[in-house]
């Protein structure tokens, strides 16, 4: 049997990602001023279309619309400056409860 070849994965150094940073590439420029990763989650259809309606209503009300990874981002980013501690969740659905309650709404 033939052995597949594995190329070994290059790893840049920091240093050399900044200095390739301010070459111009084709496509939309950088927007982000941080390191980041590409993550996928599933979602379900009805939050999806929750976030699109977000999405829309947000460019409907202030002319700039805000995109689901940005909202989703937010979202994140929220829940740990607000200190909120949530080591001891046990569950997807209890941790949902706690952050409806600290926002203020009903968990339903």
């Amino acid at each position: 049997m033939n052995k597949k070849r594995v190329k070994p994965v290059r790893v840049r150094p920091a240093h050399e990602d900044r200095a390739l940073s301010h070459r111009r590439s084709p496509g939309r420029p950088p927007v982000h001023t941080e390191a980041w990763s590409k993550v996928s989650v599933v979602l379900f259809d009805r939050q999806i279309l929750q976030l699109d309606r977000l999405a829309s209503s947000t460019h409907g009300r202030n002319g700039k619309a805000l995109n689901r990874t940005e909202i989703i981002r937010a979202l994140i980013d929220g829940l740990f400056d607000s200190g909120m501690d949530v080591t001891t969740t046990s569950s997807e659905t209890d941790l949902r409860a706690r952050v409806s309650r600290r926002l203020g709404t009903p968990y339903r």
